[in-house]
């Protein structure tokens, strides 16, 4: 199962009846965090992305307002894999019927971008400044996707493009070559992120990955990856495609997000 995660760059478990009971018991905090004001800055793509990071009030291990500590077969084989670290608050990404429309703000060709290739994008690459310059600022270990509401197969699911971690990262190796460590994080990647990215558009499967509550998928870190449009006849409930990621930092900061399988 290792070495088919490190090889594709992602990973889908089957149904968990541990996680389903977790994702029963966080479901109503996940719900009332959509209404909750201190969220309002993450209602966005004119009322069809609730992007909601940081939106679930979980501890460390996952637990909320009572509920079990986040585990099973997933947390298991990522823990197996990657060490325990931390849990930050995890984010719940809802996702509307009509999706994508533009974000506050968005030029032409990113609201062409975010409909044709998903959003693609490495996490924790934040385009900073003015020129947008792309530097690693989060060095998340690995994200992995909980689907907390039913939606249809076609109602934007995950889209990834298989292999690209190989190519991303190793584009990263190339752009930090011969930086001290302690600069690791002030390197500009822009240029070489954008390379790699055209290249993994052009030699790497496009895959669309759904899921159900129960199930859960995990992307290598430097998996390009994005959110598939709304499909002209997908279906979901009153609360949406809803998913709550977790997405957790290295110890050991970018030096280690470089180096790590």
């Amino acid at each position: 199962m290792v070495n088919e995660f490190l090889e594709k760059g992602w990973i889908k478990f089957p149904h968990d009846p541990v996680l389903s009971k977790w994702v029963e018991q966080v479901l109503p905090s996940a719900k009332t965090s959509v209404s909750d004001p201190a969220h309002a800055e993450w209602h966005d793509c004119e009322g069809t992305w609730f992007i909601g990071v940081d939106a679930l009030d979980n501890d460390a291990r996952g637990r909320v307002a009572g509920s079990a500590a986040l585990s099973g077969s997933a947390i298991e084989f990522v823990e197996s894999h990657y060490g325990r670290l931390d849990l930050h608050k995890g984010q719940v990404s809802i996702i509307y019927p009509g999706y994508p429309r533009p974000r506050r703000g968005e030029g032409e060709a990113a609201a062409r971008y975010r409909a044709n290739r998903d959003a693609a994008h490495v996490d924790g690459l934040k385009p900073m400044g003015p020129n947008r310059r792309r530097q690693v600022d989060e060095p998340h270990a690995w994200i992995l996707g909980i689907p907390l509401s039913e939606a249809s197969a076609d109602a934007s699911p995950m889209a990834l493009w298989e292999g690209s971690h190989k190519i991303m990262g190793a584009a990263f190796k190339r752009a930090v070559a011969g930086v001290p460590a302690a600069l690791l994080a002030r390197t500009d990647v822009t240029e070489i992120y954008q390379s790699a990215r055209r290249e993994v558009f052009d030699t790497c499967p496009r895959i669309e990955l759904p899921a159900k509550p129960g199930e859960a998928y995990l992307l290598h870190r430097h998996c390009l990856h994005g959110v598939a449009p709304w499909g002209e006849n997908a279906s979901a409930g009153p609360d949406g495609r809803m998913i709550a990621y977790f997405r957790p930092e290295f110890t050991g900061g970018v030096a280690e997000w470089i180096e790590s399988p």
